[in-house]
């Protein structure tokens, strides 16, 4: 079993910053690869991004590449999102998730394990 906490989230003025992190424990951390996923009030859940077991691969939904930066560190246990030139729209519930390395990173689909989210709100 996996279990991933969230934390970073908070209110931010547009235009600032804010670097999530996920906490991972459970399992060895390397046996996953990790995605971020947000959902706004009233909106489905969006897909984010995604890192591969080692980090040595990332992928990226296309309005958030060149604004998001997903990354992790093994030796931590820890997931990271770092998001710049935040906007209101970027307002919502953000959560990681995790599944089985072997699953890749080029669907969005098949996570297995989710954290219980955390807030981030963008005042303009």
């Amino acid at each position: 079993q996996v279990q991933l906490v969230e934390s970073g989230g908070g209110l931010v003025q547009a235009g600032g910053s804010l670097r999530l992190s996920c906490a991972v424990s459970g399992r060895s951390f390397s046996d996953y690869a990790m995605g971020w996923f947000r959902q706004a009030p009233g909106k489905e859940r969006e897909f984010v991004a995604a890192i591969n077991w080692n980090g040595g691969n990332t992928y990226y939904a296309d309005s958030f590449e060149g604004r998001f930066t997903i990354s992790r560190d093994n030796a931590k246990n820890t997931g990271y999102l770092q998001m710049n030139s935040l906007t209101p729209e970027d307002s919502a519930v953000y959560y990681c998730a995790a599944k089985e390395r072997y699953l890749g990173i080029y669907n969005r689909v098949m996570y297995r394990y989710w954290g219980q989210g955390t807030q981030v709100s963008v005042s303009s």
